[in-house]
């Protein structure tokens, strides 16, 4: 996979891009008005779009006057079972569609979730801004430079709101975190890093074909070309359909699924946004069986960032212990072990000055949470809490990881030229 533009496509790209960045938070053209009802479709009905996305909306469809109108999944039960929850809640019949392409052709819907697979991402958020709907877009937003720029460029040229589904940052601690981080308590960082482990990888949990045979996917109630999309052909199989997380032609992996959150929460709470270089490496090293997953059960990506500081992440599924999430500073750490319950210390600051004693909680700051702020926002017309811009930028360090895994090569990033590079 080739990640460079070439200068042709940059110069198309950049003017609108350039011209849309600099859009004051106010500038929107789709500003939802204050009685108006927003009417919403969710775009992929599995656990994710229904579990987290409709149930999180309807936690606020009554005090933000919101309501679902329309459901899309390729699988029949999925999109049924949204349907039923839709029923139950509005007592209404929402309309239920195989393709996304028929959401965004009706002129009755505001803004949609997107919450399909991985490598229908991109196309989908790309071509809900041509269509002027306002979206909230799970992560990763993209798997290569070409789509990213697409859908970034045409988010920017349509004025919509967007929300990238990088949720962590709507955590009240990771505002307090945040805000400590500004007052400068901690000092220069000089590394973070995440160890996200498990006994088995999380791709396992998804697998259902080994359900009873009442409960198995079958071929009659999936569009199998439609689930595939822009992926290699192959016959229809329940076991990858239901366990694509597991395979390299529908995901990333670790890094795009969950480093994805360890990389836009440092970006949200020291500011840095882009890395000079990268390099990853990892395989399938523990769990090799009949089920051929392609996925890495082991992976590790160092980033260096021009503020001075390096950062790495990794997963190891093949044993669950030694997690850990840890900010280390001149004049302390910052300790995310427990995200729900972060603390800061001076412990091994060479720097510490005093001014920390003691192992300190951080004092939560109360926020709306991730999708309250997108609803909110559709009528401020103000930026969310991760808009475009974050989802961009995070989504460039999960690239140059994937990048350097698959190729075996450092990468970096010019941003001038928007631009990930090999060697």
């Amino acid at each position: 996979m080739n990640t460079t533009c070439d200068r042709r496509d940059f110069l198309k790209t950049a003017a609108v891009g350039v011209t849309a960045m600099s859009m004051t938070a106010r500038s929107y053209g789709r500003v939802m008005g204050a009685n108006e009802r927003i009417r919403i479709a969710q775009i992929g009905c599995g656990g994710r779009g229904r579990k987290a996305h409709m149930e999180g909306v309807h936690k606020h469809d009554k005090v933000e006057n919101v309501e679902y109108v329309a459901v899309a999944d390729p699988w029949r039960l999925a999109r049924e079972e949204a349907a039923a929850m839709c029923k139950e809640w509005y007592g209404t019949d929402v309309k239920q569609f195989v393709s996304y392409r028929d959401v965004l052709a009706r002129e009755d819907i505001d803004a949609v979730m997107i919450a399909s697979l991985d490598h229908h991402h991109a196309m989908q958020l790309e071509a809900t801004a041509r269509a002027k709907k306002h979206v909230y877009v799970e992560k990763p937003m993209a798997r290569n430079m070409k789509e990213l720029l697409r859908a970034v460029d045409a988010v920017n040229a349509a004025g919509i709101v967007v929300q990238v589904g990088t949720q962590t940052r709507s955590l009240p601690t990771s505002t307090a975190c945040r805000e400590l981080w500004k007052s400068g308590i901690l000092g220069k960082a000089s590394r973070v890093e995440q160890c996200r482990n498990g006994e088995k990888p999380y791709w396992y949990g998804f697998v259902k074909a080994h359900l009873p045979k009442s409960a198995q996917v079958k071929k009659e109630d999936v569009d199998w070309n439609e689930f595939l999309f822009n992926a290699p052909k192959r016959s229809f199989d329940p076991e990858v359909f239901t366990g694509w997380y597991g395979y390299l032609d529908y995901t990333d992996g670790p890094i795009a699924n969950l480093g994805c959150h360890f990389i836009d929460l440092y970006h949200y709470i020291t500011g840095a946004q882009f890395p000079v270089s990268c390099v990853c490496n990892g395989g399938v090293f523990t769990w090799k069986d009949e089920h051929n997953f392609t996925c890495p059960d082991h992976v590790e990506a160092l980033w260096v960032y021009p503020e001075g500081f390096m950062v790495a992440y990794s997963s190891n599924f093949g044993n669950g212990s030694g997690s850990r999430h840890r900010f280390f500073c001149e004049k302390g750490q910052l300790n995310l072990d427990n995200w729900s319950a972060p603390t800061y210390s001076a412990e091994g600051g060479p720097k510490r000055d005093g001014g920390i004693r003691g192992i300190n909680e951080v004092k939560p700051i109360e926020t709306p949470d991730h999708f309250q702020n997108w609803l909110q926002c559709m009528r401020t017309g103000q930026k969310t809490r991760a808009p475009i811009e974050a989802g961009y930028q995070h989504c460039i360090a999960c690239l140059m990881a994937v990048e350097s895994y698959k190729y075996g090569r450092r990468t970096t990033y010019d941003h001038s030229r928007r631009a990930i590079l090999r060697g």
